[in-house]
Order: C-alpha cells, then structure tokens, then sequence
C-alpha cells in the first residue's frame, strides 16, 4: 500500500486551481481538532492511569501509545483527504468561494432578488386577479342563466295569459251570441 504526502504537500493531493480560503480553513479545523481530541492526555496523566506497572514498562507503554496516537492521526488525516478528494470537498468550497465573492463585487445582485420579488409578488397578484374575473364572469353568466330562465317564463305565462284572453274573448263572443240568439223570441 502507497502512503501518501503528508503536511506541506496538499496541494499535490488536491489538484485544482489552489486550495481556497474555505477548504484550507476546514483541513486546518479538522486537524486541531483531531490534534486535540487525541492528545487529550499528559504523560503524568498516563502514568497514572497504569500506576501498578513499573516505571520502564510505564515508559515504553507510553512510547507505544505515541506511534499509536501518530498513527492514528496520520490515517484519519490521510482518510479525510481521501473523502474530500472523492466527494470533490475541495472544489466545492472553492466554487462556493468563488460565487459568494462574485455576489459581492456585483452589486447588483441584490437589486436582482428584489426584482425577482416584486417579479413573483406581481404574477401572483396578477393570477389573483384573474381567477377573481373568472368568478365574476361566472357570476355574470349565472345572473344572465336566470334573466334568460325568467323571460322564458314571462314569455310562457304571456302565452298562457294570451290563450286565456283569447279563451275569455271567444266565452264573451259565445256569450253574445246566445245572448242575442235567446232574445229572438223569447221575450215576455
């Protein structure tokens, strides 16, 4: 198994354009707090913890649990780098990097997301209204329904009332008619 180059060469292990403030920031975050969750103990510390063992065995248990601590640090910093180096950590926070200080020098970006508010804020104002003269036209068109059923209606009992007229008019004339037709001779 190869081992890779430690401190001082990564930028040979990320090879963009130069590693940015932001990933620069994180690898070196990373690595105090690795620094410092791993070196949390003092030799005195150590001694202790194995108070029964002799002095020598102290001393070389304690070298031992130093390569193991520097291995251990070397194998999760060379893990890190590998998972940013796959997941392209490094030149994500560079891109991110790259738009937040293009959105700073332009300084118009702003005025474009208050212009793409007021963009949105008039469409829906505009599909509100329109859904509003939907309804409208739907009511003027029911009213017009109820207009049109009502002069059916008037024009039918028109119809009615002019066969009555028509039905009291023809009584009327048969009424004369008797009328005139009983008084032919029939008078006393």
């Amino acid at each position: 198994m190869e081992k890779t180059p430690k401190q001082g060469s990564n930028a040979s292990l990320f090879p963009s354009t130069g590693i940015g403030s932001r990933f620069s920031n994180l690898n070196k975050s990373f690595k105090y707090s690795l620094r410092s969750l791993l070196t949390s103990c003092s030799k005195e510390e150590f001694y202790k913890a194995f108070s029964s063992f002799s002095n020598t065995e102290k001393e070389l248990l304690h070298r031992l649990f130093l390569q193991v601590i520097t291995s251990l640090h070397e194998n999760l910093e060379d893990g890190f780098e590998t998972v940013c180096l796959q997941t392209q950590a490094g030149a994500t926070l560079d891109a991110v990097e790259e738009i937040v200080e293009e959105q700073d020098l332009d300084v118009l970006f702003s005025d474009r997301s208050n212009i793409m508010d007021v963009a949105e804020n008039l469409s829906m104002a505009k599909k509100n209204e329109i859904q509003h003269l939907k309804h409208m036209v739907q009511l003027g068109e029911e009213h017009n329904q109820m207009l049109r059923t009502r002069l059916q209606l008037l024009r039918e009992g028109n119809q009615v009332l002019s066969g009555a007229s028509q039905a009291v008019e023809k009584f009327k004339s048969m009424n004369v008619n008797y009328g005139a037709n009983s008084g032919d001779g029939h008078d006393v």
